[in-house]
């Protein structure tokens, strides 16, 4: 089994004398910390006259400074880093692995080359070794060493605290895996910039990453393909949450159950509604890699200029959307998701819950509603049901509202035209905030407000969760069963997580990340999900991880369109959805 290196001391780096713990460097901070010192030792050989024996200072900075940028050490390459000759180099080399602070992994199977990397330990003792610089130079600048003023000694960021996550260490063996690890993803942020990053992963795993992305309605008829081979193309696939409970029922994911078991396997650290949408029929199958609950943006500063408060509830936003919009000027109330098919089928899922009824007959369970081991009855669809006429009343009221386009709008499409300014609200997924967030040149950056959806009659605040969690195909070889749940650990740990925020996206599916103040300080959306997720305000009912449930969605977005197109009445379109989703559902089997 390959042991994971992700996870730094939960206190942070200890000075081993005092045991006292000290505080902990962005890594920002370490990276800037590291060529500091290489300066300073620089200044100190020409300065004095000392011997320096093997110049472990420069070996270590290079190893350690290669880390941070995921780039490859190799003992040639660290052996000129040195300055010495080769032989020199190399037993100073050999002296550094014996002590435990490089590790050397064979880069192929005879083990005849091989890559150099940091061991934890090394990560760690450099992490306490600026801190104890940190308080040097405090010192030295006369600042008090019993209060916290040497941490606002920062080289580069305002960033400190115990809670940073330290960068990902490499693996302590590379992956077993024949032609490198293969990874089926999502066309989003979060893993555009998993794939920004493969030069790293290749360092962390030892091996080739291959990365194939899809849309998610390709995505899911890729699963579906790979299934029905022998062998799967891939060792881990990216999974939409809500599949869980048809891929899971069908047999075409792994039970990661006795791996967690085995190796004891915290999953506290995740969000808890994460975790339970990557679950059916009481077993596990997936690891959350993002969470990205659907939230109302809204322009503070529109609707400030208008005199408006955000809404809460339904009437309210559609007061304010008609108040707002002014076509004449370019600007229109809202966007949401109204395109034929998949887009506007989970609007109608959403818009339902916020009238209090889920799609399917889910029976209900402390305020909420169970769908775990949801079957038989409890997996009929609810489309003539009153929630399901008021969530079609509701969308033909903010129509004329919307912008033009509207009728060809999903997720992408809303979530640009918000960040262009061209409406003053948005429903849209955390995932794709980066567009006005991160942004600049957006009206939106910088002010925008998050809520909850705006409930109905009978309904209560709720956000619907969206994401990610990555799985093992039942059908992966067995040979690469171990490596895949090494990588699938990996990919979906804090540090990594926290990695992928640093590199364009902005969502994660840890409590740790969130809190993580080098990850806080990139946009107020990040602690805004943490507080929703704290308070159980993210919910997965309005679009259940249940067989059937993505028939369910596709029926009602194109029943659904016949109305929001005038051809068709809500009455019509509700009683054909129902006649199509009976049959579909009871044409599977699932009642």
């Amino acid at each position: 089994m390959n042991e994971l290196l992700d996870e730094s001391h939960p206190e942070g780096p200890y000075d081993r004398l005092s045991e006292t713990p000290m505080p902990k460097l962005s890594n920002t901070e370490l990276a800037r910390f590291i060529d500091f010192i290489e300066k300073y030792e620089a200044e100190t050989e020409d300065a004095l006259s000392m011997s320096h024996g093997y110049r472990e200072m420069r070996m270590m900075i290079h190893v350690m400074r290669n880390h941070l940028a995921g780039r490859l050490t190799t003992p040639t390459s660290l052996a000129d880093s040195s300055g010495l000759t080769y032989g020199t180099a190399k037993r100073g080399i050999e002296s550094i692995i014996s002590r435990g602070l490089i590790l050397s992994r064979p880069r192929t199977k005879s083990g005849k080359t091989v890559s150099l990397h940091p061991s934890r330990r090394m990560i760690e003792e450099w992490e306490n070794y600026a801190a104890r610089i940190k308080a040097l130079l405090g010192d030295t600048l006369g600042l008090d060493p019993t209060s916290d003023a040497t941490s606002r000694i920062v080289l580069d960021g305002p960033y400190q605290s115990s809670d940073v996550i330290s960068p990902p260490a490499v693996l302590s063996q590379r992956l077993d895996l024949k032609g490198g690890l293969r990874v089926l993803m999502h066309a989003d942020p979060t893993f555009m910039a998993m794939h920004n990053l493969k030069r790293q992963l290749e360092v962390i795993f030892g091996v080739s990453v291959s990365n194939k992305a899809k849309s998610i309605d390709s995505l899911r008829e890729e699963i579906l393909a790979n299934a029905g081979f022998a062998h799967s193309r891939y060792d881990v696939i990216t999974c939409n949450l809500p599949w869980f409970g048809e891929l899971a029922s069908q047999e075409m994911l792994l039970p990661l159950d006795p791996f967690i078991e085995r190796d004891g396997y915290d999953l506290s650290d995740f969000h808890p509604v994460a975790i339970q949408s990557s679950r059916h029929a009481g077993k596990q199958y997936g690891l959350p890699v993002q969470t990205t609950p659907e939230l109302l943006c809204y322009r503070k500063d529109i609707l400030d200029s208008a005199g408006l408060r955000p809404p809460t509830t339904t009437e309210q936003l559609i007061r304010v959307a008609k108040a707002i919009h002014d076509p004449g000027k370019g600007l229109y109330g809202i966007a949401w998701n109204a395109a034929r098919g998949t887009p506007l089928g989970h609007t109608l899922a959403f818009l339902m819950a916020k009238f209090g009824q889920p799609l399917i007959n889910l029976p209900r369970i402390d305020g909420s509603y169970e769908f775990e081991h949801a079957a038989g009855d409890q997996l009929r669809p609810m489309f003539l049901s009153d929630a399901a006429f008021r969530a079609c009343e509701y969308m033909l009221d903010i129509l004329p509202y919307s912008p033009p386009t509207i009728l060809q709008m999903s997720w992408y499409e809303r979530a640009r035209s918000y960040a262009a300014g061209e409406v003053g609200m948005a429903y849209t997924y955390t995932s794709l905030a980066p567009l006005f967030e991160l942004n600049e040149a957006s009206p939106a950056w910088q002010n925008t407000g998050y809520l909850p959806h705006t409930v109905g009659n009978h309904g209560r605040p709720f956000v619907p969760i969206g994401g990610y969690s990555l799985a093992i195909p039942a059908n992966l070889s067995e040979e690469r069963v171990e490596s895949a749940w090494a990588a699938l650990r990996h990919l979906t740990c804090r540090s990594m997580s926290k990695l992928y925020i640093l590199n364009g996206s902005l969502v994660t599916s840890r409590f740790s990340v969130s809190q993580d103040p080098e990850v806080s300080a990139l946009s107020p959306l990040i602690q805004t999900v943490d507080e929703m997720a704290r308070k159980d305000l993210l919910q997965a009912w309005p679009r259940p991880p249940v067989p059937g449930i993505t028939d369910l969605i596709t029926i009602a977005g194109n029943e659904i369109f016949e109305v929001l197109d005038g051809r068709r009445s809500i009455k019509k379109a509700l009683s054909m959805a129902q006649d199509r989703a009976d049959r579909v559902m009871r044409d599977k089997g699932y009642y």
